[in-house]
């Protein structure tokens, strides 16, 4: 070590003459490695320090990790995805037509029925009055399908307020009873179409329902199906009671579902029996049927029901809104900005049966854009017909999961579901 020291006193003394000089001292090449190499051959040769840390150099591409929904989905089998897709009556999972025509109504969860719902992977179950005899009943029978499912169902209820109210207007059950919503909106009060929301939503929660098909965001407008289930005929006072509606049920954690896109109130006919004509153009629709539809989106609605109404006026493809492309696609999501769940109107209606196989239906509600199809005649022929039009590429796997993302995202939201 001593023979370094000398050496790099030289160099230092050397570089000081230079520079003294006003001269740029050349290098030392005398100072050569073979002079010291004695001397550092004694030294240990050590390894650079380090922090113990790994440096991994990470492209951009690998940096965006796959978000935990998609990562479940990418999990789920084809018949999986497409079972979510479907929300059916208890009657539909345990009959085929025939049976359901001609059999009693189911009120107790059994085995055959819990085992093909898993076979199905159903998504939902609507109940209707036949359903529902008791409390202890429908409270027994809802949270048996909860408890057998990997993925909570939705399980739903019309529950309007009114005459279409499948519990209040039931004896059995001591629960708040409203007239009419065109009752409350006769008040101008949204504060009593806030407490609509609550009493109901906070009712069907304590009987196990999670999901009710309300509020109606029609116009009364003179159409009988409508009627005095819709709160006014004005837009801006529909528009308000019905987002203060909405704020009731998600103050209690209900979801809830507007009602019946584009509106039903001034359509001419009745979609239980058959097709019918809104008549009107876009910009007519903007300034009195949409109102409240626009109003219950920026209330953060949880579904839109698109009802099986003709729009002569707007599209050219003939079609019900129900299973076109131009007003689900371009209208509702294009140019209303709507990205939550699209739930059609029961296909179980005159509209559909009608007009249309299950087969047709359910197929082409989702290539229109629908996320959910609700009540096929036919479980067994519309389900099988999605998996084929799958197989066939009439309808692409990446279709399939744009639909099951926004169930899953509105399941995940109300703890239906879990990702991780």
């Amino acid at each position: 070590m001593k023979n370094v020291a000398v050496l790099v006193m030289l160099v230092l003394i050397t570089f000081s003459m230079g520079v003294a000089g006003n001269q740029i001292a050349k290098p030392v090449a005398a100072v050569s490695a073979n002079e010291v190499q004695t001397e550092l051959e004694t030294e240990p040769e050590t390894e650079p320090e380090t922090t113990g840390e790994v440096v991994t150099v990470v492209t951009e591409k690998e940096t965006e990790k796959a978000e935990p929904i998609d990562e479940f989905i990418s999990k789920m089998s084809i018949e999986e995805k497409v079972g979510q897709l479907f929300i059916v009556t208890p009657e539909a999972v345990m009959l085929n037509e025939k049976e359901q025509e001609d059999g009693a109504p189911v009120t107790v969860a059994s085995g055959d029925m819990l085992a093909r719902m898993a076979k199905y992977h159903i998504g939902g179950v609507i109940m209707f009055a036949s359903n529902i005899t008791d409390p202890e009943q429908i409270t027994l029978l809802n949270s048996s399908i909860k408890n057998k499912s990997s993925i909570v169902p939705f399980i739903c209820v019309d529950e309007e307020g009114g005459f279409i109210s499948r519990i209040a207007n039931n004896d059995a059950f001591d629960v708040p009873k409203y007239e009419s919503m065109r009752d409350v909106g006769g008040s101008k009060d949204t504060e009593s179409a806030k407490q609509v929301g609550v009493d109901i939503g906070t009712y069907l929660k304590e009987y196990g329902f999670n999901l009710n098909l309300a509020p109606v965001s029609d116009l009364d407008l003179g159409n009988a199906a409508i009627g005095s289930r819709a709160y006014s005929d004005n837009p801006t006072l529909t528009e308000n009671m019905v987002k203060s509606e909405i704020e009731g049920f998600h103050s209690v954690g209900v979801m809830c579902c507007a009602k019946h896109f584009p509106g039903h109130g001034g359509a001419t006919g009745d979609t239980h029996d058959g097709l019918a004509d809104v008549e009107k153009n876009w910009d007519e629709l903007l300034k009195n049927d949409l109102v409240p539809f626009k109003g219950a989106i920026d209330a953060n609605i949880d579904m839109i029901m698109v009802g099986h109404l003709l729009t002569s006026q707007i599209t050219n493809d003939g079609l019900p809104a129900s299973l076109s492309k131009q007003m689900i696609t371009d209208k509702l999501r294009g140019e209303l900005g709507y990205n939550g769940v699209v739930i059609t109107d029961s296909f179980a209606m005159g509209a559909i049966t009608n007009n249309y196989t299950s087969v047709e239906a359910a197929v082409g509600a989702l290539k229109a854009g629908a996320d959910i199809v609700l009540m096929p005649k036919s479980l067994d022929e519309a389900y099988a017909a999605v998996l084929d039009a799958v197989e066939s590429g009439e309808i692409s796997e990446a279709q399939i999961n744009t639909h099951l993302k926004r169930v899953l995202t509105l399941k995940e939201k109300y703890g239906l579901v879990e990702f991780e």
